[in-house]
């Protein structure tokens, strides 16, 4: 991943030097288990554990005349550690051991991170939740508006839908966290499951059955937590790229006045970049993850057609969801909200949005629902036409008024009463187990 969306809490993991680092940690750590057994001197254990070493450079200049990065790295660290002991660095051990299991140990701190920055989002999005609870303005399907709502019922659903996203990347690192120290085949012809088991507790990982190779099927579902992740903060940038229309203006991303340029020709543009740079990043997480479920199949007990790709996807994919999770918290945190405007925009459909109202109330009081809905939309499209009050409009139909007196019609058109129950968004935010409202279940998901 470029500088640009790279922040250094998640890239710095990725560094050659982080690499490295991880797979020295494997091969000590299973010289150590080998010593524990009795196969290993522990003279030469504690030796690898005090010299084992490397440097990129080196490794790097060794792999131009082994043309393989692990016999390279071996290659390394033997050298460094020195004879006699250095002959016991990888012993055992086939190249994914090292390489799958290591980079497990990374996906998983990785994952941490980006769980730490979901949390953190979603406590930015339920306190702006709260915060405009009852602060009415339409609601709208298609684009068009359709009936009242509030701004804190918005913000609620898009905080209960990152503790969704929450939950997905927590199965998705318990699935990643394993790791395999099985040899060539993964039938533990050359390495006693003892040495897995060990290394395993020490890394935090659990040992599990394999191939040659970590079924991939594992990292997939963590490129699909990602790209999931993704997707919901592309779809909250978008709500917030449509408010932010000028002729919208409910709510628009942070600006910098007098430091901040919206555009290189126009001084007035206040352009939702931010937004628009998230809606386009979540297009490169949904495509690594396309790459990643096509690293899922891989011929008999292992080939790398894998590793290629994961060096790229893996990475950049836990980057980008770190990333726009941070990046949409402060967008979250600096945004602007426009009650007024909202206010505004809700009355500019002429009380339209109370047309469902209207209806129920001539079908309570008998008239066929059919009949009805065809007396409230020919209401409806007078309305329109004339861009007069709907309520108005309503009390000049001598069908309507036949059935509804004046109270009866007032009551329909009580944006109170339309918004009294929109806070349940906002009151589900109060158990933290809740991730889908009061009605929904209590998983809670959390590691």
């Amino acid at each position: 991943m470029i500088p640009r969306y790279s922040l250094p809490a998640v890239a710095d993991l990725f560094s050659d030097e982080a690499r490295f680092g991880v797979w020295l940690e494997v091969e000590i750590l299973a010289v150590e288990a080998w010593a524990a057994l009795g196969v290993v001197p522990a003279d030469a254990a504690r030796a690898i554990r005090e010299r084992a070493a490397f440097t990129v450079a080196e490794i790097d200049a060794r792999e131009q005349v082994t043309d393989h990065d692990v016999a390279a790295f071996v290659d390394v660290v033997q050298g460094h550690v020195g004879p006699p002991h250095g002959t016991w660095v990888h012993y055992g051990l086939t190249s994914s051991d090292v390489v799958d299991t290591a980079l497990a140990v990374t996906v998983t701190r990785a994952l941490d991170l980006v769980l730490g920055a979901v949390d953190a989002l979603e406590a930015a999005v339920a306190a702006r939740a709260r915060e405009f609870r009852d602060t009415p303005m339409v609601g709208r399907t298609h684009g068009i508006h359709a009936e009242p709502t509030t701004f804190g019922a918005k913000l609620a659903l898009w905080a209960l839908q990152l503790r969704r996203e929450r939950r997905r990347l927590a199965a998705a690192r318990s699935v990643m966290a394993v790791g395999k120290l099985s040899g060539a085949v993964g039938t533990y012809s050359n390495v006693d499951p003892a040495v897995e088991a060990f290394v395993c507790e020490r890394l935090g990982l659990r040992p599990v059955p394999s191939t040659q190779v970590l079924a991939r099927d594992r990292h997939a579902e963590v490129l699909y937590a990602c790209a999931s992740l993704g997707a919901a903060i592309e779809g909250f940038a978008t709500e917030i790229r449509h408010l932010q229309r000028t002729e919208v203006r409910e709510a628009e991303e942070p600006f910098r006045t007098g430091a901040q340029k919206g555009s290189s020709a126009m001084p007035h543009k206040r352009n939702p970049v931010k937004s628009e740079q998230l809606s386009g990043l979540a297009r490169i997480l949904r495509g690594n993850l396309g790459a990643g479920l096509e690293n899922v199949a891989l011929w008999h007990e292992r080939d790398i057609s894998h590793s290629s790709v994961e060096r790229v996807i893996l990475p950049d994919s836990l980057m980008l969801a770190y990333y726009m999770a941070v990046r949409f918290r402060s967008v979250v945190e600096g945004m602007v909200v426009y009650p007024e405007r909202m206010q505004r925009n809700l009355d500019a459909s002429h009380g339209l949005v109370f047309s469902q109202p209207v209806l129920l109330a001539l079908v309570e009081r008998g008239v066929a629902r059919d009949d009805a809905y065809r007396l409230v939309q020919r209401n409806a499209m007078r309305t329109w036409e004339a861009e007069r009050p709907f309520r108005e409009v309503l009390a000049e139909d001598p069908e309507v008024t036949a059935v509804l007196d004046p109270a009866a019609l007032d009551a329909c058109f009580d944006l109170a009463r339309a918004t009294a129950r929109a806070g349940r968004a906002v009151d589900a935010l109060a158990d933290p187990a809740d991730t889908d409202g009061p009605a929904g279940p209590a998983a809670d998901g959390r590691a």
